[in-house]
């Protein structure tokens, strides 16, 4: 079925069908381990071919067989519909115990069941021992389950006692069609998720940055492939390094934004020009909170004004001097250590340590754009209310040499000016007088 065939359905809609085959799943099991017969279970879950939906597009891309799509929905069904659970609180009437078959957790609080990777195999595999094996065989060689970052880590002793949970960021994903809960900016916390309404296709930047960014893209798309699939993982580290350099306002931001969105992650930012603490120790320990966090979650991390502790390194002459090398080669290391893709941003990669620089596998520039980019940011960024019949975008595009933001602040202030003369006609002196506002915050006259 081609792509334009198919049928398209929000997240819960399609989860609730994939619950409702669990939960069939779970009373047929069931019933054959206490009938004592020997159920050859069929899978009956809904054709992902069928289907569009963020949470299809999650299935088919990992491409999840059924016994891993098992244990999968275990989790899932723990978080919206646990109540498919409670058959496995049944007790052993002879010993006033729960039955060790079905494995999973009684939580006391709430008298909930949490489910382990052995309740996964007791549906799979009833209580055929040699079917066990080979499932544990085939989950841990296909090692597909665990290593699509929807889990939170755990450490268990056996690997069939394994808690299922979902992290935060996949039950927010599934259940908010895509859009991840935002942690909030706090002191402990020092980071800020970054959002945007526009695509891909909006970003304007050189045709060089462009290429280069098309390796990031397909890191954040087949990095799992490279490492996993081809045997990588020993000789490559699973996470990302890049650097994006170049002039303020030219689009650092919004392109880390953008590439995680495109694979429905999201970007933290943290400004490090911020978050240094004066008191020694405060600065690690938070940062660490967020590190953690991004690790289990999967997010993109885009640490701004880098410069700012990552720059050259001078003598240590003071207790501050030691502070903040201590700091630097804690971050330095963190970021060697992370599993995630960690963007960095700076306005000049003079400012950086040569030994670090090394330490990127990308170092992207973000130049001013020039007269042609200038000029399709102008025409993107009016509305289509705007009537520009007394501008001519050409000649403002040749005699302004200014950045993406600058131009949007421009036309933000120019549309405003229309918005209050209450008419929809931009005025070419409204811009002009909004070019000259920008150039005065930046300490020049034109």
């Amino acid at each position: 079925m081609s792509n334009n065939s198919k049928i398209k359905i929000n997240n819960l809609e399609l989860i609730q069908k994939d619950l409702d085959a669990l939960e069939q799943i779970i009373k047929t099991r069931i019933k054959a381990y206490f009938d004592q017969s020997d159920e050859n279970l069929k899978f009956d879950f809904p054709n992902l071919d069928v289907f569009e939906s963020e949470y299809s597009y999650f299935l088919q891309k990992h491409d999840l067989i059924e016994e891993e799509r098992i244990v999968f929905l275990l989790a899932l069904s723990r978080e919206v519909y646990p109540q498919i659970l409670d058959p496995f609180l049944t007790k052993n009437s002879l010993y006033d115990l729960k039955f060790t078959e079905f494995g999973g957790i009684s939580n006391d609080i709430n008298n909930s069941f949490i489910p382990t990777l052995q309740t996964a195999l007791f549906l799979i595999c009833g209580d055929n021992r040699l079917k066990i094996v080979s499932t544990l065989n085939l989950l841990a060689s296909r090692g597909k389950i665990f290593k699509v970052n929807i889990f939170k880590n755990h450490d268990s002793k056996n690997i069939i006692d394994r808690p299922l949970y979902l992290s935060n960021a996949a039950v927010n994903s599934f259940l908010n069609e895509g859009n991840a809960k935002a942690v909030t900016y706090a002191r402990d916390f020092p980071a800020t998720l970054l959002q945007t309404e526009q695509s891909w296709s909006d970003l304007v930047v050189s045709k060089f940055t462009e290429e280069h960014l098309e390796e990031l893209d397909t890191w954040l798309s087949h990095h799992e492939e490279l490492l996993d699939d081809w045997g990588m993982a020993k000789f490559i580290k699973p996470g990302y390094k890049a650097l994006f350099y170049g002039p303020p306002g030219t689009g650092k931001s919004l392109t880390a934004t953008l590439l995680a969105k495109k694979i429905n992650k999201v970007v933290y930012r943290i400004d490090l020009s911020q978050v240094v603490s004066k008191y020694i120790g405060e600065t690690e320990k938070n940062l660490e909170k967020v590190f953690q966090q991004a690790e289990d979650e999967e997010w993109v991390l885009f640490f701004d004004e880098a410069d700012s502790i990552f720059g050259k390194r001078t003598e240590v002459s003071s207790s501050n001097d030691k502070h903040a090398n201590q700091e630097t080669s804690y971050l330095l290391q963190r970021i060697d250590e992370c599993k995630n893709m960690v963007i960095l941003a700076s306005n000049l990669k003079d400012n950086f340590d040569e030994a670090f620089l090394r330490r990127f596998q990308s170092i992207i520039y973000f130049p001013l754009p020039n007269k042609a980019e200038r000029l399709r940011l102008w025409k993107n960024g009016f509305s289509k209310k705007a009537i520009l019949d007394e501008v001519d975008l050409e000649e403002i595009s040749y005699d302004f040499e200014v950045s993406g933001a600058t131009i949007m602040n421009v036309i933000r202030y120019a549309s405003l000016m229309a918005i209050k003369e209450k008419t929809d006609v931009i005025k070419h002196s409204d811009i002009i007088k909004g070019i000259r506002r920008e150039k005065f915050k930046e300490g020049k006259l034109v």
